[in-house]
């Protein structure tokens, strides 16, 4: 009999703001599925974003999450440390002619989408991109990697790949394929001038560097998670099992942002909340 897999989950904010109780929810949710499997749970600061992330955003995390009785294994993950792994990988991808520069702006874009023949179309990333750069932009034999923006060429890499859906319903087997990829998601940007990368190639490398086994986050990433399990299989990385999970919303149903300080963990701590009252108002 196949030895059953051993839960691996992670917790991965972004220092630039406070954790607000959809964070606390999402955190404690990844850390009560690793524990009671007997798994490991992870933490992971995703500090890609050099211009927002703080110092002082980074250490709260660490004090809330201490707060709410989580523990983590092993020493934290800074995606800022990895800088040089994500580049690598842009370069062999670019290298392979997966990859193709995009000097187009967000005006470019926008009038090339909303053309009459062409007509608006909205994937993970907001605006499905045209391809406008993808012939222009490709590689030459040997060139190396610009310090431009680099989209994914779709309809090199997408192929039939597929996830389990372990929370969100419908739930079990779901099926990607390459059309769907082109037609619903198109030439995604890998790498950001002012990043090096992005938030999907470095969110693939990592899970696959840390052994997650199990990915749990809110259902806002579910359509995501199509581009992060293409980017598995065209990098022959395994592929985690995902618990897309409910969002927390304020009192008119709009989902919370860490701009709602009202719901920031540290409010409640200060104004005398225990972590048994966090964990009744995300009910767990």
């Amino acid at each position: 009999m196949k030895a059953k897999a051993k839960v691996i989950s992670r917790f991965a904010p972004s220092p630039t703001g406070p954790l607000h109780l959809g964070h606390a929810y999402s955190a404690l949710l990844a850390h009560d599925m690793a524990r009671k499997a007997g798994g490991q749970f992870l933490l992971r600061i995703e500090d890609i974003d050099q211009s927002r992330a703080r110092p002082h955003w980074e250490a709260q995390i660490y004090d809330d999450l201490r707060w709410l009785g989580i523990t983590w294994d092993g020493p934290v993950m800074r995606q800022s440390e990895r800088l040089n792994i994500y580049r690598e990988t842009l370069d062999k991808l670019w290298q392979s002619g997966f990859l193709y520069s995009c000097t187009c702006t967000r005006r470019d874009i926008e009038e090339a989408v909303n053309a009459p023949q062409e007509g608006a179309a909205f994937g993970p990333d907001g605006l499905i991109y045209p391809g406008t750069c993808r012939l222009s932009g490709a590689p030459q034999p040997g060139q190396p990697l610009p310090d431009t923006p680099l989209r994914l060429n779709m309809l090199r890499a997408a192929g039939p790949c597929h996830f389990t859906e372990l929370c969100k319903t419908p739930n079990g087997a779901q099926q990607i394929t390459s059309e769907q990829m082109q037609r619903d998601v198109g030439d995604i940007v890998l790498a950001r001038r002012d990043m090096g990368t992005s938030y999907h190639l470095s969110v693939v490398l990592d899970d696959a560097a840390q052994g997650i086994t199990r990915v749990i986050r809110g259902a806002d990433l579910f359509e995501a998670t199509k581009i992060h399990v293409t980017l598995q299989n065209l990098l022959k990385l395994p592929t985690p099992s995902y618990c897309h999970h409910r969002l927390i919303r304020d009192d008119n149903g709009k989902r919370l942002a860490k701009r709602d300080d009202a719901r920031a963990i540290a409010k409640y701590r200060q104004d005398g909340a225990s972590p048994e009252d966090i964990r009744a108002m995300v009910r767990l």
